[in-house]
């Protein structure tokens, strides 16, 4: 999590960017369970991947992040691996709209977080797509069955 926010500052301090925490790091701070993640999801508005890929890129670099993949905008510090997506593929890809999406702050910083519901909607499509059939489908479908169990004990308004 102190990753996540010490990127998420550095985000919304130089750039405007308030980050959406994604992934299993999102999802273990919104369960409270340790999903042992390994590598910081982050979604950002796309317009930062591509007509102003080179400012987020000067950005990132002048902070100690290197690059390494430039097709899936992955970055290396301190051991970890930081990925960045855009923002507005929630709505294709899981129907998720981003006015819905929850906003919250943590020691100051500002970052957004999907409910459990939108989550149960992100791993349903993920389960579906070949490539993490193949490579994560059975870490998908428990973490499937974790917010289930999650919003069966706290109700459909989590």
């Amino acid at each position: 999590m102190h990753w996540f926010l010490e990127n998420a500052h550095l985000l919304h301090e130089r750039l405007g960017i308030v980050p959406l925490m994604y992934g299993s790091l999102g999802l273990q701070y919104r369960t409270g369970e340790e999903l042992h993640a390994d590598d910081v999801d982050i979604l950002i508005p796309g317009v930062f991947l591509k007509e102003r890929w080179g400012e987020l890129l000067s950005v990132l670099e002048a902070e100690g992040y290197l690059l390494v993949d430039e097709r899936e905008h992955t970055f290396e510090k301190n051991s970890l691996h930081f990925s960045y997506a855009a923002i507005e593929e929630l709505m294709p890809f899981a129907g998720i709209e981003m006015g819905q999406i929850e906003s919250y702050t943590e020691q100051g910083v500002p970052f957004k977080l999907l409910s459990l519901e939108q989550y149960l909607n992100v791993y349903r499509a993920s389960i579906k797509d070949g490539y993490r059939i193949q490579e994560r489908g059975k870490k998908d479908q428990e973490k499937i069955d974790l917010i289930e169990k999650h919003l069966q004990c706290s109700g459909p308004k989590q």
